[in-house]
């Protein structure tokens, strides 16, 4: 054999090797590509989310600091609470015990309350959800009681507000209301202070389209 036969037959030999080469680096280019490729994916998917999430924030600090501006006066003198865009009304305030009739003092609270929310709703594509809750004693008024439980009483008090803030201004498209009973308490029953707390009234601004779909 001749060193040029030689020199071919190496040739030969390391041509696959190079091409195996070849081959191994052009996969690994394409799995690089691939991961980044993918990495800039989720990256802009995070980004979008983060926005989207930034964006509900504020909205939500938007809505929370124009409620907040036109229920100040109500506010400052103590008259109702706002925590987590809830308006709360003492029932204590709106109807005496095992009631559904307003008290004056709860009937002036309300006729003060529906200007300022008619202009808010005006803004905004929103509905008000008015929400009645009572504490977890059974309703009793001497054998003679009008509601047959705190279900009844509740649905009764949140009709009574509704139908209240809609004769004072608030259109009756943008207003409904809910019955909670004794469901949902924010503080303990097991002494007067607890219920009196549990028996309240919120006000909740709720987008249009959340109450649509649930009527």
């Amino acid at each position: 054999m001749t060193a040029d036969d030689e020199i071919d037959g190496d040739a030969e030999h390391g041509a696959p090797v190079w091409a195996v080469f070849g081959d191994l680096m052009s996969g690994l280019l394409g799995a690089f590509v691939l991961i980044l490729v993918c990495a800039i994916g989720l990256q802009l998917d995070l980004a979008e989310r983060l926005r989207t999430e930034v964006q509900q924030r504020q909205a939500e600090a938007q809505r929370r600091e124009a409620l907040e501006h036109a229920l100040a006066v109500p506010l400052a003198a103590g008259r109702v609470t706002l925590a987590g865009g809830r308006i709360g009304i003492s029932g204590n305030v709106l109807f005496a015990f095992n009631s559904a009739e307003l008290q004056p003092e709860g009937r002036q609270l309300l006729k003060s309350l529906a200007g300022p929310l008619a202009a808010y709703l005006s803004a905004r594509d929103e509905v008000l959800m008015v929400s009645g809750f009572t504490d977890d004693r059974q309703v009793r008024d001497g054998g003679r009681a009008r509601f047959a439980d705190n279900w009844e009483l509740s649905a009764q008090r949140a009709l009574t507000v509704t139908r209240a803030l809609i004769e004072d201004g608030v259109p009756s498209s943008a207003v409904f209301a809910a019955a909670f009973g004794a469901e949902q308490p924010v503080a303990s029953n097991a002494d007067a202070a607890g219920r009196a707390l549990n028996r309240r009234v919120e006000i909740a601004p709720t987008p249009r389209r959340a109450a649509d779909t649930a009527r």
